[in-house]
């Protein structure tokens, strides 16, 4: 879809008069025009048979051309300006060797559509890349030229920002790079202040370090009340017929954790966790669409909890854990993924698995092994996907988790997401969400929260806790053609969330039942910056709950979804 049009008038108005301009956008109707770069769309010759005809014919791939497009494309009229030339001119374009390294293919392999439009899911996860298209453009005896096209965005970037969400400001100060030296690796500087800890923090990641799948990724974080260090060496399935995986990864933590009563701290204590595993993965690859993928690893999970400092709370103390066990995972995979935009983004390609996937893993702790208790350790995932992004869909996903200790089941959840979209028109899509969590005999330190952005967005920041919660949100969303000087694209949204918790607050504190909420919101989503999230700012008006609570919640963060 395309939205590069700026309507002259709405730009010279003031902002709180969007909601009214987004209603009356929504209500245009008009055909999707589908993923589209901020340049020049990328477009089949009609010379080139389609795929099917390609894979018929046996052809191969030949000359791979990359075109690699700077932040803004200077001959369009609207940018070729002096601040948007400057900004490409200090820009450094992703390098060749990153681009190629993520490609399926190479010259001389075998044609396959399906490996193209792989490869253009994988070159789009990057976040230096805003849009990516993997086409074929030239056909002749039998040797296909494909053309792998990237825009860039800009990604050294002074990381300001401020939010706030539940009644709790969070502030940030940092520079961010995303791609250091055009090389896709990103380095991170970053001072953190929220109602939890003052931090700051360091962060490395190399997505394909020397040349290869083995992604990287350092933290290093020091924080008023611990410290954080983690490093994880990967390398993942990338791609569905990857063959084997393998890697660790190990987390050191220590930091202060609060429990809370109607939004408040009422209690605190102090974790210490050790966490370091190592696993491998064997596959098949793709099968008559289907994937198959089997790991092995081992897992040491060390938790020790005392009181913290703060002597104006109680101190509540979870029980230490040591968990050390093997396990066995499978991942059964089907190949249905669906591409599309003005979802839970604004004008930027979104790409969707639209089909089965189920995922277990079981292990088993023993005493033997180091543990500090017997206990088999299991977890599940299933998601699935039906109808069309484009007219009506529902993508749920189910979680399951727990222990078994003693014939007991210990700190199970089982948790459902459902999420309906109905796409109204080309500027307008209704959603509705529905998510609940069953807990039994929960962790202390891992409780079931509700308010602010964990649901509710009328009430303060984890202001309901029990063991099991539901919550269900309607939303209405409009996507505009507003474009403020070519940097954010804007839309806005109507919503309602009524949700409760069940069971017993850990420091004994009864939920207030069913609790709702009403609001609207505006969303801008930056096109031209490292980041593919989207910048809330939503007021939210509470129903029900605590008579002292605010009338309004103002609710200011930066979110991966609309």
């Amino acid at each position: 879809m395309r939205h590069g049009r700026d309507n002259d008038v709405v730009r010279r108005r003031y902002p709180v008069i969007l909601l009214l301009l987004l209603v009356a956008c929504g209500a245009q109707s008009g055909a999707g025009e589908g993923p589209v770069f901020e340049g020049t769309e990328v477009v089949v010759p009609a010379t080139v048979p389609k795929d099917e005809d390609l894979e018929a014919a046996g052809a191969v791939v030949g000359t791979i051309v990359l075109e690699k497009r700077n932040i803004f494309d200077l001959s369009d009229p609207e940018e070729n300006k002096w601040l948007y030339r400057w900004a490409n001119r200090l820009h450094i374009v992703t390098r060749d060797p990153v681009i190629r390294n993520q490609l399926l293919f190479e010259d001389g392999d075998a044609y396959s559509g399906r490996l193209l439009e792989e490869t253009e899911r994988i070159v789009r996860a990057n976040r230096f890349i805003y849009d990516a298209s993997v086409k074929p453009i030239r056909y002749e005896n039998g040797v296909v030229d494909v053309k792998v096209t990237t825009q860039d965005v800009w990604s050294l970037t002074p990381d300001v920002s401020f939010s706030r969400t539940g009644g709790e400001n969070r502030t940030a100060l940092g520079i961010e790079e995303t791609n250091l030296l055009g090389r896709g690796q990103l380095m991170r500087l970053k001072w953190i202040d929220n109602v939890d800890r003052t931090s700051t923090q360091f962060d490395f990641e190399d997505r394909n370090l020397g040349s290869s799948w083995v992604s990287m990724f350092l933290r290093l974080a020091d924080s008023s009340d611990g410290e954080t260090q983690i490093l994880s060496i990967v390398q993942p399935f990338h791609a569905l017929d990857a063959r084997w995986s393998g890697g660790g990864w190990v987390s050191l933590d220590d930091r202060r954790t609060a429990l809370y009563r109607l939004g408040d701290e009422a209690a605190e204590y102090r974790r210490e966790r050790d966490y370091v595993t190592g696993f491998g993965g064997w596959s098949a690859g793709l099968r008559d669409g289907w994937v198959r993928r089997w790991t092995a690893g081992y897992v040491f999970d060390d938790n020790q909890f005392s009181e913290a400092v703060d002597p104006t709370l109680p101190a509540v103390i979870p029980e230490d854990r040591k968990l050390i066990y093997p396990f066995l995972g499978l991942e059964v995979l089907q190949d249905a993924f669906s591409t599309t935009s003005n979802t839970n983004q604004i004008g930027r390609t979104e790409d969707y698995f639209m089909g089965t996937r189920f995922s277990a893993s079981v292990g088993w702790a023993d005493e033997s092994f180091g543990a500090d208790r017997d206990a088999l350790i299991v977890s599940a995932t299933l998601n699935l996907g039906f109808g069309s992004l484009e007219k009506t869909a529902l993508l749920l996903t189910g979680v399951t988790n727990g222990r078994r200790e003693g014939g007991d089941s210990k700190n199970a959840t089982t948790s459902i997401r459902a999420g309906f979209y109905h796409r109204q028109s080309e500027k307008r899509l209704f959603f509705v969400k529905l998510s609940g969590t069953a807990g039994h005999d929960l962790d202390l330190d891992n409780p079931v929260q509700l308010g602010g952005k964990s649901g509710l967005r009328g009430y303060p920041l984890r202001y309901q806790t029990g063991d099991s919660k539901m919550l269900f949100s309607v939303e209405q969303r409009y996507f505009t053609d507003w474009y403020p000087w070519r940097l954010f694209r804007v839309g806005g949204a109507i919503f309602a969330d009524v949700g409760r918790t069940w069971g017993e607050n850990p420091i004994g504190e009864q939920n207030l039942g069913w609790l709702k909420n009403v609001g609207f919101g505006f969303r801008f989503a930056p096109t031209r910056f490292s980041t593919n999230k989207v910048a809330h700012l939503d007021f939210a008006f509470p129903l029900d709950g605590d008579p002292s609570i605010d009338s309004v919640q103002i609710l200011l963060e930066a979110k991966r979804s609309f």
